[in-house]
């Protein structure tokens, strides 16, 4: 097990730990201060535990080598498990809102919450922020995305529970304890709202899909650099885990003999991985110049990258 994945692991015990101890704090004082609001952002970080437990469970397999039966690896199983995640999250999200419509068209004479509700919330605020920071940190420094999108979940986390904090104010205020159970439908429905982003988020990476196109012009322009490699055709990115798979066609001089144009290929793999990063493997297949196959079916051309800027 390499350093990279060590990070991960030790990552993913930071947030089962941490989102363990806000969740269990939240929910059992959430139900003291007879706060539903503050009960539903403690449902939402007991959903933060098993998205660290996937992430746990996920960083332990990236660790296996390539094997006959995955003769890629298992950097794929990053893709997956943000999968299982957003299911995670929306019927966590889906439970809460059901349970509070049921509480809101079944209205019970209910006290206000208390105090203690504010006080749990401020301090799952700064709990968020600190665990978002660190996931953040992490997720920078070893390039994963995994730790980056639980970050950003954590940073999700944080606003839930400023709407919370809201809620309870104006509930204060205005005695109006049924306010505390339409912020809880509000959190409850955001939290389904992120987990179907992170569902649609996933297929592009599952279908073999690219979300920045950009890097096909980087590829072309780092390929132009290579003396002898031409009119590079059907190339296909795909994503396996923060990694990219990179294929290709490049047209070399038919004259030249087997292991000059080896030599070309070999160059047009240096360069690509000189110039971009988080490249998983290349493979390059030589043809000669003028080469055609009609109907190709599969990757891009120069041409279908022209005029595409990023933004």
């Amino acid at each position: 097990m390499n350093e990279r994945q060590k990070t991960l692991i030790l990552a993913s015990w930071v947030g089962i730990l941490g989102n363990a101890v806000l969740a269990i704090m939240k929910v059992s004082l959430g139900i003291v201060s007879g706060s539903l609001a503050v009960i539903a952002d403690g449902i939402d970080s007991t959903s933060d535990i098993a998205t660290s437990v996937i992430t746990l469970f996920t960083a332990k397999l990236l660790s296996k080598p390539p094997n006959i039966q995955y003769p890629y690896g298992y950097e794929k199983a990053d893709t997956l498990a943000t999968k299982a995640l957003s299911f995670v999250i929306f019927f966590a999200g889906a439970q809460l809102a059901i349970s509070t419509v049921g509480r809101l068209l079944h209205p019970q004479i209910a006290d206000p919450p208390e105090m203690l509700a504010i006080y749990v919330t401020l301090l799952s605020i700064f709990g968020k922020l600190g665990l978002s920071y660190y996931l953040h940190r992490t997720g920078k420094s070893v390039s994963s995305s995994m730790l980056l999108a639980n970050a950003k979940n954590m940073q999700n986390d944080v606003l839930i529970s400023l709407a919370v904090l809201v809620g309870l104010i104006f509930t204060f205020v205005l005695k109006m304890p049924i306010l505390d159970s339409v912020t809880a439908l509000i959190v409850s429905l955001f939290i389904m709202k992120v987990g179907l982003q992170i569902f649609f988020q996933s297929n592009t990476e599952l279908m073999d899909g690219m979300k920045d196109p950009i890097l096909y012009c980087e590829l072309f322009r780092a390929v132009k650099l290579v003396d002898g490699a031409r009119n590079p055709h059907r190339v296909r990115v795909r994503k396996i885990g923060n990694l990219n798979m990179i294929s290709m066609d490049v047209e070399v001089d038919p004259n030249i003999t087997v292991t000059d144009a080896h030599e070309i290929a070999r160059k047009v793999e240096n360069i690509i991985k000189e110039s971009l990063p988080n490249v998983y493997d290349i493979v390059v297949h030589i043809e000669p110049y003028g080469n055609e196959e009609l109907n190709e079916k599969f990757g891009l051309k120069e041409g279908d990258v022209e005029g595409l800027t990023r933004e």
